[in-house]
């Protein structure tokens, strides 16, 4: 029997196969191998959209980022509404696949969507010098965020761990203080933070 003439997988579906590997296993568990085995495929067709294991992880790091969508349809008041909305899509699909977070550690963000840091830079009804500080501010928070979020899934382990509040009263009246939980606080930071131009 000779080859299909179209091939059976796409970058896309090998990505997202990646990604659920990683999800069950780690980055550390992933394997050509299990990826085939999950689009049922033998680990050699894989090298037809990918020469190593490196650009399909790369791959996989786009989709983290390509998972966080607005609608066009969406109507925002302005491009801050718009862009908190977008980097709050983003936190939320790094998230939900807290185990593939540090690939993004790796594969810059930067890197992989130049094309909508682009468009994004444009959007900003700012003076050009102070554009850079958006996107600057906007990246580190939203992956700030999400990064401690994910690695806190990932390892079990609680945002704020136990702590006396005689030895840290003030870190205790602030924890005390607040009611919001972990995303709304990221909301509130990201619109303070944005507020400012």
């Amino acid at each position: 029997m000779g080859r299909p003439s179209k091939p059976i997988i796409t970058k896309e579906l090998a990505a997202k196969a990646a990604l659920a590997v990683i999800d069950s296993q780690g980055i550390g568990g992933m394997s050509l191998q299990l990826v085939a085995q999950n689009l049922g495929v033998k680990a050699p067709s894989l090298y037809y959209h990918f020469k190593n294991k490196a650009e399909l992880l790369t791959e996989v790091a786009r989709s983290l980022l390509t998972e966080a969508r607005i609608s066009e349809k969406q109507h925002f008041e302005d491009w801050r509404e718009a862009i908190s909305t977008l980097a709050l899509a983003t936190r939320k699909s790094i998230l939900q696949h807290p185990k593939a977070a540090p690939l993004l550690l790796e594969f810059f963000p930067r890197h992989l969507m130049l094309k909508s840091y682009d468009y994004w830079v444009g959007k900003f009804d700012l003076p050009i010098e102070k554009r850079l500080l958006v996107i600057e501010g906007v990246e580190k928070l939203t992956f700030g965020s999400a990064m401690l979020g994910a690695m806190s899934r990932a390892g079990g382990k609680e945002p704020m761990p136990s702590f006396s509040p005689e030895q840290f009263p003030h870190l205790h009246a602030a924890t005390a203080a607040n009611e919001l939980d972990e995303t709304a606080i990221f909301v509130a930071t990201l619109k303070a933070f944005l507020n400012a131009f």
